[in-house]
């Protein structure tokens, strides 16, 4: 079992930078894929970013690539998400998910623990 908790988000300016933080505890950290998904006002939760075990092999939608950067720290059992550059339509809910495997995916279905998810507005 791995509990996910998000303690960022909040509130960003286009043309900024935030970074988005989950912490997990429970099991091995480092046996887990990390993903971060969100889900825009009014619409289904959508694929952002996966990361491997060892951060060597990650993924990210088309929307964020090149703006977006996902990281993990495995020492201290936390997985980031910076966004560089944010639009207003990344407005959205963020959550931090957990796959029990060391492979990345980029469905939704194929990830095993959930955080609570953190509100991100960026304003124009």
């Amino acid at each position: 079992q791995v509990q996910l908790v998000e303690p960022g988000g909040g509130l960003g300016q286009a043309g900024g930078s935030l970074r988005l933080p989950c912490a997990a505890s429970g099991r091995t950290f480092s046996s887990y894929a990390m993903g971060w998904f969100r889900q825009p006002p009014g619409k289904e939760r959508e694929f952002v970013a996966a990361i491997n075990w060892s951060g060597g092999s990650t993924a990210y939608a088309d929307s964020v690539r090149g703006r977006f950067t996902i990281s993990r720290a495995n020492a201290k059992n936390t997985v980031y998400l910076q966004m560089n550059s944010p639009k207003p339509e990344d407005t959205a809910v963020y959550y931090c998910a957990a796959r029990d495997s060391i492979v990345i995916v980029t469905t939704l279905e194929e990830y095993n623990y959930w955080g609570q998810g953190t509100q991100v507005t960026v304003s124009s």
